[in-house]
C-alpha cells in the first residue's frame, strides 16, 4: 500500500479509536453533538488545513496562515467598528486581501526561485506586525451580521445543530476535493510535487500553479480568519498563535506526504478530527495540562513522518 494510502487510513483508524475511548471513558463523550462540536470548534482549522494540503501537494508550505488568520480579523474588525463599512463589503475586502496575499508570496517564490518556507516566514512576520499596527488592544465585533452568525445553530437530528461556520467549513472541503481530484490545476498541483523539473517538461504551467496555489492558500487563511472572528466577535493580533504548525500536523497526519506529490485532501478532515478528539480528551479528562495536547500531536507528528518515510523508501527499493 503506498505511503499517504497507508497514513490515510491509519489517521481514520486513530480517530476512531480515541473516539472509541473517549465513549467508554467519560459520560456524554460518545453523543452526536460532542462530534458535531469537534467541527464547530475546529471549521477554521479545517478551511486552512485544505489550503496548506494544496500547498503541501505542490512540494511548498505556508507558514504565514496564522498570521494572515489574525490579520483578516483585526482588518475586519476595524473596518465594521472604526470605518463603519457595511459586513459584506468587508468580506469581500478580506477574502481578496487574503488571496492577492497569497499569491504575492506565491509570485516572489516562483521569480526569485526562493524557499517557501523563508518567503512565508516573512509574509507570517509581516501580517502579524501589520496586526499590531491597527491595533494593540482586542477590537470588539457587535456587527449585527457576525452576532447574527455567531448565534446561529443549524439544527440536525434531535437537539444536534451545526453553526454556520462548521457548514462552511465542509462546503471548502467538498470544494477542495472537487478541485483536487477533478481538475487539470488539480493533477498540475499533483505533478508540480511530484516533480516539478518534470512537470516543466511535460509543459505544465508551474509558475501560474505556484502563484495560483499559494493565493488559494491565502483565500482559505483569510476565509478562517473570518469565521474565527464570527466564532470569537473580536478582532486581535495575538489570534491564530501556532494555528500553521496545527494545520500542517493535521495534513501530515491525514496522510499528505510533506515533500509534496502525494496525498489526498480529504486527509485534512481526518487529521483535524484527530487534533480535535485529542484536544477534547485532555479536556473531559480535567486532570492533564493542555500541553499535553501539543506533546502527543508532536509524538504523532514524527510518528507518521517517519513511517511515510520508510514506506516511500520501501517503494524506492521495489
Amino acid at each position: 500500500m503506498a505511503a499517504p494510502s497507508f497514513t490515510t487510513w491509519v489517521s481514520v483508524v486513530l480517530m476512531l479509536l480515541l473516539f472509541v475511548a473517549g465513549a467508554t471513558s467519560y459520560t456524554g463523550f460518545g453523543s452526536m453533538q460532542v462530534v458535531l462540536n469537534l467541527l464547530i470548534d475546529n471549521a477554521f482549522l479545517l478551511v486552512i488545513a485544505v489550503g496548506m494540503s494544496f500547498v503541501i501537494l505542490s512540494g511548498g508550505i505556508d507558514l504565514s496562515v496564522g498570521s494572515v488568520l489574525a490579520l483578516t480579523t483585526m482588518v475586519a474588525a476595524w473596518l465594521l467598528q472604526v470605518a463603519q463599512w457595511p459586513p459584506a463589503l468587508v468580506i469581500a475586502v478580506v477574502l481578496l486581501g487574503g488571496a492577492l496575499f497569497g499569491a504575492l508570496q506565491g509570485l516572489v517564490i516562483h521569480v526569485f526561485k526562493l524557499q517557501a518556507f523563508i518567503v512565508t516566514l516573512a509574509g507570517m512576520f509581516l501580517a502579524r506586525g501589520l496586526c499590531f499596527l491597527i491595533s494593540v488592544d482586542s477590537i470588539t465585533i457587535d456587527a449585527p451580521l457576525f452576532v447574527s452568525l455567531s448565534q446561529t445553530q443549524i439544527p440536525l437530528l434531535g437537539d444536534a445543530f451545526l453553526s454556520p461556520g462548521a457548514v462552511i467549513a465542509l462546503a471548502v472541503l467538498g470544494a477542495g476535493l472537487w478541485i483536487a481530484h477533478c481538475t487539470a490545476f488539480g493533477r498540475t498541483v499533483y505533478a508540480l510535487g511530484g516533480n516539478e523539473t518534470s512537470a516543466l517538461m511535460m509543459g505544465l504551467a508551474v509558475g501560474r500553479t505556484k502563484v495560483a496555489v499559494y493565493g488559494l492558500s491565502g483565500f482559505c487563511a483569510s476565509l478562517a480568519g473570518l469565521l474565527f472572528a464570527f466564532y470569537m466577535l473580536s478582532g486581535y493580533g495575538q489570534h491564530g498563535q501556532g494555528v500553521e504548525l496545527d494545520a500542517i500536523a493535521a495534513v501530515v497526519i491525514g496522510g499528505t506526504v510533506l515533500t509534496g506529490g502525494y496525498g489526498y485532501v480529504a486527509g485534512a478532515l481526518s487529521g483535524v478530527l484527530v487534533l480535535g478528539l485529542i484536544q477534547t480528551l485532555i479536556a473531559f479528562d480535567g486532570t492533564l495540562s493542555s500541553w499535553w495536547t501539543k506533546i502527543v500531536i508532536g509524538v504523532l507528528l514524527f510518528v507518521f513522518c517517519a513511517v511515510q518515510r520508510l514506506l516511500s523508501l520501501k517503494k524506492a527499493q521495489h
